[in-house]
């Protein structure tokens, strides 16, 4: 079996991404070599016909894929942090391998846009607040969250949105002065001395949602209740769209700690199981090389279908081909892992597609003996393109 370079989560401007559209990511793919490449978005799936008729174009193997993040009451109120570090029991899900063409039967669609619905609302009650803060620091400009909409989206509007349009318009109202534009941004939050340098627009955007629209600044909005699907219901509509609930390591930070949830890996590969999940993911840039083959080892090992990629959900840029922190390259075993569960998750979307059972069954069950089929029927399909 040929290794073939996966990633298997990339985000694009149909939610937020570094990349100016579908065309970058997948030209990016290709300039490095990656030839699976897994669209996942936020809370949507509009980018799906784009991205497979990119990929049809450069020969790549598309898998499609979801983002959410939801909510489990138990952990919650057990003060259990899972998968996000500042807020016990908030979950974030994937779901792997969905339909193409793509559809939800009720009540799934409508509890899908209604969650988009609450997000994009959160959102713009941000803008609101944050052009409060524009009139009183005397900016001497707004922020227009329709030209916002319009102009920087793609349908989904997230924070980060907010943080490039007014990176955006404060370099425009200072003539990209750095010295004027770094004045203004320390005046909007609050004398706070700015850390990046002006040419560094990414930096700069970081700044911006740190110090104004995260938890303690002066636009931030909570998120309402609302937003946040249970995590059950968020597998229902994976299920019900054609995927693989996958559960999204957080795993090693960059002192070596984990979550509570994350801790004891034993543990937390029993308890996903018990919760019905038969995959899991890593985004490698977050983790040390040699801790993330230990968790994406043990959990293959436990017959766990383990994908790997890289997010791409800031304004960074990096690159689309996998590395681990401190852009360390994956090991032989990681590509290995990562090769094998991109073959599960193309073997599924492949016979959910024709109307046959994937890797999971409708209610979410699979069968990890099974796996070696999916893999081989996997690696045909991706190196018949």
């Amino acid at each position: 079996m040929k290794i073939e370079k996966v990633n298997a989560h990339l985000h694009t401007p149909y939610s937020f991404s570094a990349f100016s559209g579908v065309e970058e990511a997948l030209d990016k793919a290709v300039q490095e070599n990656v030839k699976v490449v897994g669209i996942n978005d936020f809370y949507t799936t509009a980018g799906y016909q784009a991205w497979a008729e990119g990929c049809q174009k450069r020969h790549l193997y598309p898998l499609f894929n979801i983002e959410f993040i939801s909510l489990n009451e138990e952990d919650q109120k057990a003060g259990l942090r899972v998968n996000d570090p500042g807020n016990p029991g908030r979950t974030y899900l994937s779901g792997k391998g969905l339909s193409y063409p793509f559809h939800l039967a009720e009540p799934y669609a409508s509890q899908l846009a209604a969650v988009r619905r609450e997000a994009n609302a959160q959102v713009e009650s941000m803008c609101g607040k944050l052009n409060a803060v524009l009139a009183e620091k005397q900016a001497g400009f707004q922020l227009d969250f329709q030209w916002i909409e319009k102009k920087l989206t793609r349908g989904s509007i997230r924070e980060r949105h907010l943080a490039k349009a007014l990176r955006m318009k404060v370099y425009e109202h200072c003539q990209d002065d750095p010295q004027r534009i770094k004045a203004l941004l320390e005046t909007l939050w609050g004398g706070k001395e700015m850390k990046s340098a002006v040419e560094n627009q990414a930096a700069v955007e970081n700044e911006i949602r740190s110090n104004l629209l995260k938890a303690g600044g002066a636009a931030f909005v909570p998120e309402d209740p609302k937003a946040f699907l249970p995590m059950q219901t968020v597998c229902q509509i994976i299920l019900a769209g054609g995927g693989i609930p996958t559960y999204p390591f957080l795993a090693d930070d960059a002192k070596g700690g984990y979550t509570d949830f994350e801790g004891d890996l034993e543990k937390v590969a029993n308890v996903l199981r018990q919760r019905g999940f038969y995959s899991v993911e890593f985004i490698t840039t977050r983790n040390d090389v040699a801790l993330l083959e230990k968790y994406a080892s043990y959990l293959n090992d436990q017959g766990f279908v383990v994908t790997l990629g890289s997010e791409h959900n800031t304004p960074a840029m990096e690159p689309v081909e996998l590395f681990a922190r401190h852009s360390t390259p994956l090991t032989d075993k990681l590509l290995q892992i990562n090769y094998e569960g991109a073959c599960v998750v193309a073997a599924h979307q492949h016979l959910v597609r024709q109307g046959l059972t994937g890797y999971v069954d409708a209610s979410g069950k699979a069968d990890p003996s099974k796996r070696p089929y999916f893999i081989e029927l996997g690696d045909q399909l991706i190196h018949s393109i």
